[in-house]
C-alpha cells in the first residue's frame, strides 16, 4: 500500500487567494491531490503557471451560467485514469461544481455543493430545493460508481451535520446549512455507508470548524461552522490514517481540510 494525502479548500476566489502570502500553503501542503472550491475563475483568465503548476496535473470546471461564480479545480501528482466535470443529471449541470477523477484504486470527487440561497420567508430559502436535488443526484451517481470501486468525496458541503459541528446550533436551526432536511440528508448519507473521516479520527472533538463569517470577527472568537468534509465509502474506513482541519491557514473565510489514506 501507499499513503495518499488529499487536501480540500474553499478558496473563495482563486485569483484573490493566490495573490496572498497565505497561498504558500499550496506548495508546502505535502498533498498528492488538492481540491479547491469556489474558484470563481475560468482557466483562460489565469497565467500558465497558475493554471497548471509544475509537477501537477490540473483540472478546472467553471460556471457557464454566470461568470465569476462557483467553480472547482483539482491538482493531482498522479495522472488519473479519467476525469469528468459535472454530474450526469442535466438538471444539475452548468455551475462548475463537480470534478470527478478516477484512479485505479478509487473514485475521487471534489464538489462545491450549492448553498440554500436567500431567505424568502422564515426558515424557507430559495435554493434549498435545488440544493437537495443536487445532493440526491450526487448520491445516486456515487452509488452507481461504488459498485466498481470505493468513493472519496471532499468539498464544501454547505451543511453542518450535527450540533457539535457549529458554534451556535440553537440560533441556527432555521438557517440554511443547519435545516432539518439538510441534516437529514447527511444522516442518510452516513447510514448508506459513507464515513465522516474527521469524526472517525477525532471523535466528538468540539470547536472544530472550517468556516467563519467575515462579519463580527467570528474567526478570532472561533464562532464557526464545519462545512468542509472528507467522506469515504465504508470499504475504505480501515484505510484512513489521519484526517485534519488546518484552522491556522488563512486567506479565505474557509480553511483547508485533509485526509491521509492508504491505497
Amino acid at each position: 500500500m501507499a499513503l495518499m494525502r488529499f487536501s480540500s479548500w474553499n478558496v473563495n476566489g482563486f485569483r484573490a487567494v493566490s495573490a496572498k502570502p497565505d497561498w504558500a500553503w499550496f506548495a508546502s501542503s505535502g498533498s498528492d491531490v488538492i481540491g479547491l472550491q469556489e474558484t470563481k475563475v475560468s482557466p483562460g483568465q489565469l497565467r500558465d503557471a497558475q493554471r497548471e503548476p509544475e509537477g501537477w496535473h490540473a483540472f478546472w470546471s467553471s460556471s457557464v451560467v454566470k461568470k465569476g461564480y462557483s467553480g472547482v479545480a483539482v491538482f493531482s501528482r498522479r495522472r488519473p485514469l479519467a476525469v469528468e466535470a459535472e454530474l450526469p443529471d442535466p438538471d444539475y449541470q452548468g455551475e462548475g461544481r463537480v470534478l470527478h477523477l478516477e484512479f485505479p484504486e478509487l473514485h475521487f470527487f471534489n464538489i462545491y455543493f450549492p448553498n440554500g440561497g436567500e431567505e424568502v420567508s422564515k426558515g424557507v430559502f430559495r435554493r434549498v430545493p435545488y440544493k437537495m436535488g443536487f445532493f440526491n443526484a450526487f448520491f445516486d451517481y456515487a452509488e452507481q460508481l461504488r459498485e466498481d470501486k470505493p468513493i472519496v468525496v471532499c468539498g464544501d458541503f454547505n451543511i453542518s451535520h450535527r450540533a457539535i459541528d457549529l458554534a451556535r446550533p440553537r440560533e441556527n436551526e432555521l438557517n440554511t446549512g443547519f435545516l432539518p432536511e439538510e441534516r437529514a440528508w447527511m444522516d442518510g448519507f452516513v447510514q448508506a455507508g459513507y464515513v465522516d473521516t474527521f469524526r472517525l479520527v477525532h471523535g466528538e472533538q468540539a470547536g472544530a470548524y472550517s468556516w467563519w463569517s467575515y462579519k463580527t470577527r467570528a474567526r478570532e472568537r472561533n464562532i464557526g461552522w464545519r462545512l468542509d468534509y472528507f467522506f469515504v465509502s465504508e470499504e475504505l474506513k480501515d484505510h484512513v490514517r489521519d484526517a485534519w482541519i488546518e484552522d491556522g491557514v488563512y486567506g479565505s473565510d474557509h480553511c483547508p481540510v485533509g485526509l491521509a489514506l492508504d491505497v
